[in-house]
């Protein structure tokens, strides 16, 4: 629905991570999104990543991201400086050690095996450099870290992937990435109370398992409201496109219903074949702009689509 709507002047941002310094070894797509979060709330961000692989034109990235996306890792290194070591190499040692020394927090997003070999153990860590805390994001928790796996395997153990579609996005990297930025969040608040810092592991397997709960509660699973029964929550074809509806509370309901022609009475008439296809028969002779001007006037929810 497109329609001008008068706010107010923005609150001033919160930048609760002011005066933290991050230093992140997380490539791809969870960790640097992360970072990024990181930056918006203020942290000063540091990352350290491979040399660009031989033959890469000058300036490229040793992040993968870097080479297949540029635009999304430009936008999410924005403001920060990045480094180039190879950690395998003593030099490359040195640097990390002494970015080390001056951070709060390591971000990593590599297997425990190569932590190990990188000497970037927890117990290593917090010997040699006391104020640090370590987020770490693995692909699953615990002993399954290890386990090669992605976002796509991620959602669809966690019952996500219901076709042969891809998803339209990558809920678990992302939903990781917000669960990595809330747990530097919290290791900061753990060592402004304890004066010490802490290990927090997160794992995109579970980010997919907290998207998934909904669906795991029944919420969206057909039959269900949300799930496709109710006749005002729902995709349906219009004249020239598509329109998502939201109409699910009654007051909702029953407007969508009186601009439809239906006199209900019954909030549970919407979950009957008849409602189902006398609303996609009203839809269905409408244009997007006057199914988005029958939201503005009626006050119902909806989104037209191409």
């Amino acid at each position: 629905m497109s329609k001008s709507i008068a706010t107010a002047a923005a609150p001033k941002a919160i930048r609760p991570l002011k005066g933290t310094r991050i230093l992140s070894l997380a490539l791809n797509l969870p960790g640097p999104a992360a970072l990024m979060r990181c930056r918006d709330m203020g942290a000063t961000c540091v990352k350290l990543e491979p040399p660009a692989p031989a033959g890469a034109p000058a300036g490229a990235s040793g992040d993968p991201m870097g080479l297949y996306n540029r635009k999304a890792y430009d936008e999410m290194h924005r403001g920060m400086r990045v480094l180039a070591a190879d950690l395998k190499t003593a030099k490359g040692q040195q640097a990390l050690h002494k970015e080390l020394a001056k951070a709060d927090v390591l971000l990593t997003s590599f297997r425990p095996s190569a932590l190990h070999k990188l000497g970037l153990e927890w117990k290593t860590l917090r010997k040699q450099h006391p104020q640090l805390s370590m987020v770490a994001i693995v692909g699953a928790p615990g002993v399954r870290a290890e386990e090669p796996g992605h976002d796509l395997t991620y959602l669809a153990e966690n019952d996500l992937v219901t076709g042969l579609d891809l998803p339209p996005t990558l809920y678990a990297d992302m939903g990781g990435s917000l669960m990595a930025s809330e747990a530097v969040l919290q290791t900061r608040m753990h060592q402004q109370q304890k004066g010490k810092g802490v290990y927090l592991e997160v794992a995109l397997s579970e980010a997919a398992g907290y998207l998934a709960l909904p669906r795991a509660w029944g919420l969206t699973l057909p039959g269900s409201a949300v799930g496709g029964s109710h006749a005002g929550y729902r995709v349906y074809p219009c004249k020239d496109g598509r329109v998502a509806l939201a109409a699910l509370e009654p007051h909702f309901a029953r407007a969508l219903a009186e601009a439809a022609g239906l006199r209900q009475s019954d909030p549970r008439a919407m979950l009957t074949p008849a409602t189902h296809a006398a609303i996609a028969t009203f839809v269905a002779g409408k244009t997007r702009k006057q199914l988005d001007a029958l939201a503005t006037s009626k006050d119902i929810p909806l989104f037209t689509l191409a």
